[in-house]
């Protein structure tokens, strides 16, 4: 199984953490800790973030402060598994709300308070672009999460 850190080992669960999105119309505030931070190489992160791989963060719904333009915040989701919200006014893209797991994706270059630490690597199987630092790969999802929990090598 794999070994994902805790909350407890990123900060106290007291500290707070802004971002926004690149024109700065929206704006939020994380309070605490993420519960897991990492990579997704999976197809629809690498398309909707342009990238080829996307650099996680997940956090509990109510860590999640809008503090300016909610009304700017558009939305959509292809799938009820994951809710993708950015900016009306720049495109910025800040988010996933992921309902079945009760946990939101705030996209980590959002959030440059934040201090970055991976813990694991999902649908690593997916990949375009391999990645060797030493952290666990899954296959595609933590047996926790609906996946197979299988670790695939670097």
């Amino acid at each position: 199984m794999t070994q994902i850190r805790t909350k407890d080992q990123h900060t106290t669960g007291h500290e707070s953490f802004g971002g926004a999105c690149f024109c700065g119309a929206v704006q939020l505030r994380l309070t605490g800790a993420p519960e897991v931070m990492g990579y997704c190489h999976c197809q629809s992160c690498r398309t909707w973030s342009a990238s080829p791989v996307n650099a996680f963060t997940l956090w509990k719904p109510e860590a999640l402060e809008i503090t300016r333009g909610r009304d700017q915040l558009g939305s959509y989701h292809r799938t009820e598994r994951s809710h993708r919200r950015w900016c009306r006014s720049c495109g910025g893209h800040l988010f996933t709300e992921h309902p079945a797991w009760g946990l939101v994706d705030v996209y980590a270059a959002v959030v440059p308070e934040l201090r970055f630490e991976p813990a694991l690597h999902v649908n690593y199987a997916e990949r375009v672009l391999p990645v060797k630092d030493g952290l666990p790969k899954q296959q595609d999802l933590p047996a926790e999460m609906g996946g197979s929990g299988r670790l695939v090598a670097e």
